[in-house]
């Protein structure tokens, strides 16, 4: 049935028998090269990678509820309120993941035949990075990042019933959501999988394929540790160098307005499989470590500027804070008037119904309980937004945001407005903490990718001191300091010159604190 299908879907090419087909000469498989063929196959025409071919597998995938849901959820997040043209959403990226991932396979099949990989690998791999995204929630990392892991403390400190997983991630969903999809496709054609070749343990690895292989052990179902390879094309835990990050590189980068340095059609054309301490993984030519590294520098760069974006960043914070006032699940009483927002990860059916829409829904509301949530939303859209202090680089390591947070208060109390009739209080002036490094926190990242030679192509190793560029940075993570100044409500009718005349002296107090505790002047 299988291969059966494999030669129906396949159109082989060789050169020692060109004008043979499949049914004459089936020995071709061996050198036959990935195409699709047949109905129902459909072609998207994308500002980043051109004409996509998507297999009529796909596009049943596509069609479906769940997947057509990503097109209402930003993928940048707040970072679309900073830069108006970073407007895209997680549904295009979803099938520019795909595509590449499509095309990743297709290199290393053609140029590699004794992976044997197969149209099944073929198909699941680009399934899997079609639907590695479904798990997003409203404003993407904002709810995975901020609202669930608030609105887990939250239930402990009150003594609410706590259901929340336990670090739970987008991935996650997006599992739960795949499923659904499989369920309702075989609702609507019991055999629909197998139609195009597959069966429950492709299913099985297209749902690890979406984790990610994380342990060094070999415990998955969907595919021997002879491919395992095939685990580090749409979620590499080895060194981060995967099609995902392909996409939303070149995507956000076109649409932030941003230089894109790296070069991912450059790298695809050199990526090979070698073993390397007995498994087999995907390395890359060593003449094109330079344009490896440029990758990482392209993620530091994309989070220096526009992901952790000072006012981006603060905008998420007054989502995230938006959406745990407005979360029935953290009231005792669990008002009917108030959103399922943490509850919704119960269930694929309530999550599909999760979007950026909520914030309209919110706005738009008359309800007494989203009167606080409201007021929030509201000051972004007038632009009412806390005024930036300070930044500062951190040059101790692991210095928590507590021990930031009460050397900044000293610091307060002792300072000396030059304006008699300003006051300042600890509490206006929040600490947030942000992380930026290459990938890998404080490690080098381009230590952990493997390269060949070309008098070697099968003997991949990591790339040695020597054959790296001198200029590269001898650390690879660094922490931002900042603060702001947030009105309290009762602050909200002072004027603009008192509140001009805050920020400036807590500009003079922020520079004495970095000056003390940073050596920063």
């Amino acid at each position: 049935m299988r291969r059966e299908k494999w030669y129906k879907d396949i159109a082989y090419i060789d050169e020692e028998c060109p004008r043979m087909s499949y049914q004459s000469k089936p020995m071709c498989l061996g050198s036959a090269k990935l195409s699709y063929r047949g109905r129902g196959a459909l072609i998207f025409n994308d500002p980043i990678h051109g004409h996509m071919e998507m297999h009529p597998l796909l596009v049943k995938i596509i069609d479906t509820p769940q997947f057509q849901r990503l097109r209402h959820i930003k993928q940048l997040g707040g970072t679309y309120l900073v830069y108006p043209g970073a407007s895209h959403n997680r549904f295009e990226h979803s099938l520019g993941v795909a595509h590449l991932a499509g095309r990743l396979v297709k290199v290393l099949h053609d140029n590699q035949q004794e992976l044997k990989i197969t149209k099944q690998d073929f198909l699941c791999v680009q399934i899997a990075g079609l639907c590695h995204d479904l798990g997003h929630g409203p404003f993407s990392h904002v709810f995975d990042g901020l609202v669930i892991p608030e609105a887990k403390k939250i239930k402990r400190i009150r003594g609410l019933p706590d259901d929340i997983p336990e670090k739970w991630k987008h991935e996650h969903m997006s599992v739960q959501m795949f499923d659904d999809i499989v369920k309702s496709l075989k609702a609507q054609n019991e055999d629909v999988l197998k139609e195009h070749g597959l069966d429950d343990k492709d299913v099985s690895f297209i749902k690890e394929l979406i984790e990610g292989a994380k342990t060094s052990e070999w415990t998955y179902k969907g595919r021997d540790e002879e491919k395992s390879f095939l685990y580090e094309i749409v979620a590499n835990k080895q060194n981060g160098i995967d099609v995902d990050k392909w996409d939303y590189f070149a995507r956000d980068c076109h649409h932030l307005g941003i230089q894109n340095s790296f070069d991912h059609q450059r790298l695809l054309k050199f990526a090979r499989v070698c073993e390397v301490n007995g498994r087999k993984h995907i390395c890359f030519r060593d003449k094109e470590a330079d344009n490896v590294y440029d990758m990482f520098r392209t993620r530091y760069t994309l989070h220096r500027q526009a992901y952790q974006h000072k006012i981006a960043n603060i905008i998420e914070d007054m989502h995230a804070e938006a959406l745990l006032l407005a979360d029935r699940s953290l009231h005792e009483g669990k008002p009917e008037d108030m959103l399922k927002i943490s509850e919704a990860i119960k269930t694929a059916e309530d999550y599909s119904k999760l979007t950026d829409d909520i914030f309209e829904q919110i706005l738009s509301s008359t309800s007494d309980n989203l009167k606080k949530s409201r007021n929030i939303l509201d000051k972004i859209v007038r632009r009412k937004l806390p005024k930036f202090v300070g930044e500062a680089r951190l040059t101790k390591k692991n210095t928590s945001k507590e021990e930031l947070t009460e050397t900044w208060k000293v610091a307060i109390k002792k300072y000396n407005s030059t304006d008699s009739t300003v006051y300042l209080n600890a509490e206006d002036f929040p600490i947030y903490v942000v992380d930026l490094d290459h990938g890998m926190k404080d490690k080098n990242p381009i230590e952990y990718v493997y390269f060949y030679s070309k008098r070697k192509p099968n003997k991949a190793s990591a790339i040695r001191d020597y054959q790296l560029s001198s200029f590269l940075p001898k650390r690879f993570n660094e922490e931002l300091v900042r603060v702001y100044y947030k009105q309290s409500d009762d602050q909200a009718a002072e004027d603009k010159q008192e509140e001009k005349k805050k920020v400036e002296e807590a500009e003079e107090c922020f520079q004495m604190w970095c000056a003390d505790n940073f050596g920063l002047n």
